[in-house]
């Protein structure tokens, strides 16, 4: 009786220091973070940074400069071509039935080519999904513009999921378009709302078929367009779109570095993608992840812990439209016979906390798990076997545990990829409260391993 005792006051002790210690994370998170001050500087002074451009180099600056300014043990660049896209003059693009003239909103699609100078009209024919398209073949299709209009499923509680199951069309549709002889693609926006606000994202095109124009068409746009089919199948679309792509562009993964004082050749990761779309701030997307990132550090550093292993905030580049990036970095990594236990990403947005997602062994999953009872007070309820991140994803192959910071998702898609996502759209304790669930995993990955 009395040894069982002791063990389970032996095993209670650790515990309870682990509690305190977290407890500390969050508040001086709460009460003292930066994150949010540094997201404003990202977003207002920076602005967008797609892969490529100006924006983008300011942001490597930027970001290398901070890491410096927080007195972090080494801040550096990875150097990283990147592809090099450019939207140009904004889009046109409206319906015409009959005598009616109705103006649409779209936005081209990243990698997309431009339409002629004049722009294209043609008649449209609408499909939900690639069987559809090859039904009509080429006798229905040539000569007109194919629009996509598989709705996000609304009935999926976790929204990634909606967007997983319609993605695919925005993807792949100009490719599958073109081989039956389409001249233009119209995507319905990647979004459960009803809004006239257009979705752009990447898209690509396959080998062997014409490059055709591709955009993204609002919510609204596409039910209207769909509705208006419905009354006149013979009317036309118009849209005009100026994008081109460059040659690739020298730039850089951005990563800052507190030194283990045991096992400094283990490296533990947090992350969030540098580049974002050209339309907005790229605040959710992924501003929030990158910020948050470098507070992990930032309140480690200030509550004195000193970390067994090494630690890396790294800020990717190019997640958006190639993942060059991610690629990179772990190739970097590979060739420095740098050992990699864990990898955490936050790329969902900076909404409230809900918990990580896990990419492991069996047994890396259940220690991580075993964690929930100190993780839980803090809303950190879903912890389990999920997706870890497209740009800590390469690392897999070398054996690294992911881990993808899981925030609610029903608003996320709402401004996902669009003008709206900016500094105004993020909650500061929500963002503050994400910072501090992820130092609080990396601490306990730092403190017992895997």
């Amino acid at each position: 009786m009395l040894l069982g005792l002791t063990a389970g006051l032996a095993q209670a002790q650790p515990q309870q220091a682990d509690s305190v210690f977290i407890r500390k994370i969050y508040d001086e998170t709460l009460a003292r973070g930066k994150s949010y001050e540094w997201l404003r500087e990202l977003t207002k002074q920076v602005g967008p940074r797609l892969s490529g451009s100006e924006g983008a180099k300011k942001a490597v600056v930027w970001s290398k400069e901070l890491m410096e300014k927080e007195g972090f043990d080494r801040a550096f660049l990875q150097d990283v071509m990147v592809p090099h896209w450019v939207r140009g003059a904004k889009e046109e693009a409206y319906i015409r039935s009959g005598k009616q003239k109705l103006v649409v909103p779209v936005a081209a699609l990243g990698g997309s080519v431009a339409t002629p100078p004049k722009g294209i009209e043609a008649q449209v024919v609408e499909v939900k999904n690639v069987a559809e398209l090859e039904k009509l073949g080429t006798a229905g299709v040539k000569g007109k513009i194919v629009f996509f209009n598989r709705p996000m499923d609304p009935t999926k509680i976790n929204t990634f999921e909606a967007y997983g199951g319609a993605v695919d069309q925005r993807a792949n549709g100009a490719t599958f378009a073109a081989k039956f002889g389409a001249v233009g693609a119209i995507i319905r926006s990647m979004t459960t709302l009803l809004d006239d606000v257009p979705h752009t994202g990447s898209m690509r095109y396959g080998t062997g078929v014409p490059l055709i124009p591709t955009a993204a068409i609002s919510t609204n746009g596409a039910e209207k367009l769909s509705s208006l089919l419905k009354e006149n199948p013979a009317l036309t679309f118009f849209f005009k779109q100026n994008c081109e792509s460059l040659p690739d562009a020298p730039s850089h993964n951005v990563v800052g570095e507190i030194k283990g004082t045991e096992k400094p050749d283990e490296i533990i990761v947090v992350g969030g993608h540098l580049d974002s779309w050209d339309l907005a701030e790229g605040a959710h997307d992924d501003g929030a992840g990158c910020v948050q990132s470098i507070e992990v550090l930032r309140v480690l550093k200030a509550l004195g812990y000193k970390p067994k292993r090494t630690l890396r905030a790294v800020m990717f580049m190019n997640e958006e439209n190639g993942l060059r990036g991610g690629i990179g970095y772990a190739d970097y990594a590979k060739k420095n016979n740098e050992k990699h236990l864990a990898a955490v990403e936050s790329d969902n947005g900076g909404f409230t906390p809900r918990g990580f997602g896990i990419v492991g062994t069996a047994g890396q999953k259940k220690q991580v798990m075993g964690w929930k009872e100190l993780l839980a007070p803090y809303g950190l309820q879903e912890i389990g076997p999920g997706g870890g991140g497209a740009d800590i994803g390469p690392l897999a192959q070398q054996g690294t545990a992911l881990f993808g910071f899981k925030p609610d998702s029903q608003r996320y898609f709402d401004i996902h990829h669009t003008a709206v996502d900016r500094f105004e759209a993020v909650n500061k304790r929500e963002l503050e409260l994400g910072a501090a669930s992820m130092a609080a995993l990396v601490y306990l990955l730092d403190k017992y391993g895997l």
